[in-house]
């Protein structure tokens, strides 16, 4: 992914704070406050010193002097927890709404990106970018408020302080500072980074593999491949320990920089104090007020490497979910994008143009055909040769580059995305489910659905069998992906979603590929009852599955080369379908014509 700009990251992090302008307000407020009470703690405690060291004998007014010094300095404590401690509840809501919606907003917005992002992307390293991006923003928070700029609002004002009573020490401390914390921040964003960075990647390849390897751990186990999928962590584990080593070695180095950076400043401020000192320009309360005004100033110095660090760390994070939030939505409603309303079913691919990312030939070059209302269209053709890229243009899962593809005359690029999907059920070859109940994996196209319709549903796809042997019946969790059911099985609850489902145009994807001859005969009944009345396209990769079409067409290399329905087509001497079918299974072609 681009590396994006301090000022990207900063805009990222308004967005979501000028949210909430009241608690902004207050947090802002308060810090003022804190900073203030900060920096009259050395004034204070100068004064007291200078009181209590008066070599003269105890007047009259020393006392109260005294008291009063004591009381400022209690009361500075006072008032400083006070006004943190609630800055911090306040803090600690503003943040806790800020990840939640940026995790929502950037999950909403990754969710959206298209099938070729998510077939491209490595779904362990994205959800790994997702939670470690949340949670940098956190430690950007962090950073930022309770660490660079209080430290910088208390530095600023000892500085000013100490410019106003000794400017020759104000301008030593001012160069000082602003050398120290120029170099740290170089340290930090030129020496360090990069090498953080690069730990990231490491860091996201090692979740990634293990995510992997996780997944599909029936593979590997059929595969007896436990040890080899070991090896190959351990050299992902072994790349990231190195590249952290290398990173962490580096914060080590910076840390003892910054150390000696710090020693100059305390003899230099305690040096010019007791010069001054000697030669009758400051008192003891004057070297009180510097002595305790540098042990604040080491301190926050000592900090701001830290907070530093954490800003970089979160900034590199954070990078990945920045990126998704400016990353342009290859496919997207139009503004004035309407409701798709079916009212038939007819669709219409119309000169549709159609190039794949980084191919230089088209895949469509002016397709042409329609599937009219109620008919069963089946798709054949060798692999690769469209069938399963014209249901994905259906879907608009992809733009096409010309053309156009209508429903009912609507043509879907002016529809929301979100009613032409509800309008198409699809019942892929592979299928996968989500890790939850039997029941709420049927009702996932209706989830309001009753108990009575998911049953009839389960009916209807022949599952209801097997699911009534489960011990929780329908709910049952079916573990992540399915991985508790078998092909077969997964297959039926997919078909009876979209019984449940009830859309008006069907979509099947070699939908019984995985059934055995029984269940298979049974669930093809049950197909021929959902599809009666439904614009129907099966995608066809066993020829077995398309005598009852109404039409085939058959694909090659993106063009229909031959339409018309089985008995037709086998007949055809020399056909493209015929030869499919030979080739599938030759012993039946006599039987066949």
């Amino acid at each position: 992914m681009v590396q994006n700009s301090l000022s990207d990251i900063a805009r990222f992090a308004w967005c979501y704070w000028h949210r909430h302008p009241g608690k902004i307000s207050i947090l802002v407020a308060g810090l003022l406050a804190v900073t203030a009470c900060e920096v009259l703690v050395p004034l204070i405690a100068g004064r007291l010193v200078e009181v209590v060291t008066n070599k003269e004998p105890v007047s009259g007014a020393d006392l109260p002097a005294a008291i009063g010094a004591l009381a400022w300095l209690l009361g500075l404590g006072a008032a400083f927890q006070i006004i943190r401690q609630s800055c911090l509840y306040v803090f600690v809501r503003l943040a806790a709404q800020c990840m939640a919606a940026i995790m929502s907003e950037t999950f909403h917005r990754v969710q959206r990106f298209s099938a070729d992002w998510h077939a491209t992307s490595f779904a362990g390293a994205t959800v790994r970018k997702l939670s470690r991006g949340m949670w940098a923003f956190d430690t950007l928070e962090d950073a930022v408020y309770l660490g660079i700029l209080p430290t910088t609002l208390v530095l600023v004002g000892i500085a000013v302080a100490l410019f106003l009573h000794w400017p020759l020490m104000g301008t030593f401390l001012s160069v000082s500072m602003a050398f120290y914390i120029a170099a740290t921040v170089w340290m930090k964003t030129r020496w360090i980074a990069p090498v953080n960075r690069i730990s990231n990647e490491a860091d996201s390849t090692l979740g990634g593999a293990v995510a992997d390897a996780i997944t599909n751990n029936g593979i590997v186990k059929a595969f007896a491949a436990e040890t080899r999928e070991d090896a190959a962590l351990a050299e992902a584990a072994g790349d990231w320990r190195t590249k952290a080593n290398r990173c962490w070695n580096r914060y080590v180095s910076a840390q003892g920089v910054q150390q000696a950076m710090l020693l100059f400043l305390q003899a230099g401020l305690l040096g010019m104090v007791i010069w001054f000192w000697a030669n009758g320009r400051a008192d003891t309360g004057d070297v009180a007020f510097v002595m305790t005004a540098y042990f604040m100033i080491h301190g926050y110095l000592r900090d701001i490497g830290h907070h530093l660090f954490d800003l970089q760390r979160s900034i590199n994070e954070i990078d990945d979910i920045v990126t998704f939030a400016r990353l342009p939505m290859a496919v997207q409603d139009r503004s004035d994008a309407r409701h798709l309303n079916v009212t038939q079913g007819h669709i219409e691919f119309d000169h549709v143009h159609y190039r794949y990312s980084g191919q230089s030939e088209p895949l469509y070059d002016g397709l042409s055909f329609e599937v009219f209302p109620g008919e069963m269209v089946a798709l054949v053709g060798h692999s690769g040769s469209g069938k399963s890229s014209l249901v994905k243009l259906l879907q608009r899962l992809y733009d096409i580059d010309g053309g156009r593809i209508t429903i009912d005359g609507q043509n879907i690029r002016t529809v929301t995305q979100e009613s032409l999907r509800r309008a198409i059920s699809v019942v892929p070859q592979d299928t996968t489910l989500f890790h939850r109940s039997l029941a709420e994996n049927i009702a996932y196209g209706r989830p309001r659905a009753s108990r009575e319709d998911i049953e009839w549903a389960a009916r209807q796809a022949h599952a209801d069998g097997f699911i009534a042997r489960l011990p929780k019946g329908y709910d049952t969790p079916v573990g992540e992906r399915g991985v508790k059911l078998s092909g077969g099985e997964r297959q039926r609850i997919a078909i009876a979603r979209a019984f449940l489902a009830d859309a008006p145009i069907l979509v099947f994807d070699e939908a019984t590929s995985s059934l055995d001859a029984r269940t298979e005969a049974h669930v093809q009944a049950a197909m021929s009852t959902l599809m009666a009345g439904r614009t129907t396209i099966v995608v066809a990769h066993r020829l077995s599955t398309v005598r009852m079409a109404d039409r085939i067409l058959v694909f090659e290399r993106g063009r229909i080369v031959e339409q018309g329905n089985h008995s037709s087509l086998i007949v055809r001497p020399d056909g493209h379908y015929r030869r499919l079918h030979g080739l599938e299974a030759p012993p039946a072609m006599g039987e066949a014509v």
